[in-house]
């Protein structure tokens, strides 16, 4: 009699044990097709050097902080790139445009905003998306797209050693995708995400916004 109530027990732990599992998930959000998707997504116009690069006080494009080290040996003391060390300066320094892929707000942790998107072909069905994080910011909204499903998530890596990596499982959403575009392989969306944060259960994450971005094949 004690085995079989202890067998029933067990039973009633791993079935509460993998309904927790379940919630814990990420959801699965069916992605709304559109024609032509409606909207203001002029933020694409935007662009920025890439992090580090800016316009010195001679009107040079220069670089501050993630700089080859060898740079540094091409300037004068007052910040100015020699004139014949200019093009050398400029084959170790990328000052390509970089225009915006996404516009977007949510009030996850260490984070002061994102201009761009990665979004990456990783099979023939599915697309990888990541928001790029720079010095002030360690929150990145993921999603991945396989047929008519996207699965978003929060990647979180603090600046504080303790908390380490911290992924957020999506609980509810939308997201509308322009159908013509994508066959020409651009990603136009808007999307709106709510996200469970278990430290903070009655202020759940949310991550809304709007992506414009290139396809790229992902590199082998």
């Amino acid at each position: 009699m004690i085995k079989f109530f202890t067998y029933i027990l067990l039973i009633f732990i791993f079935l509460c044990g993998s309904s927790s599992i379940e919630k814990n998930k990420n959801l699965e959000i069916k992605i709304n097709w559109q024609k032509n998707l409606s909207g203001d997504f002029s933020f694409a116009k935007n662009w920025e050097y890439p992090e580090g690069v800016y316009r010195n006080d001679f009107g040079q494009l220069s670089c501050e902080g993630l700089c080859p080290t060898e740079t540094e040996r091409m300037k004068d003391e007052n910040g100015k790139i020699y004139k014949d060390s200019l093009a050398k300066f400029y084959q170790l320094v990328d000052t390509t445009h970089l225009f915006h892929s996404i516009k977007s707000k949510t009030n996850s942790y260490e984070w002061a905003g994102a201009n761009f998107i990665s979004v990456k072909r990783i099979s023939r069905d599915t697309i990888y998306c990541f928001t790029n994080k720079n010095i002030a910011t360690h929150s990145s909204l993921i999603l991945k797209i396989t047929k008519d499903k996207c699965i978003p998530e929060i990647e979180f890596n603090s600046i504080s050693g303790s908390i380490g990596r911290q992924i957020y499982a999506c609980k509810k959403g939308a997201i509308t995708i322009d159908r013509n575009l994508w066959h020409n392989g651009i990603l136009k969306a808007k999307f709106d995400f709510i996200f469970e944060d278990p430290e903070n259960p009655d202020k759940p994450l949310f991550w809304k916004g709007k992506i414009y971005s290139q396809i790229n094949q992902n590199e082998k």
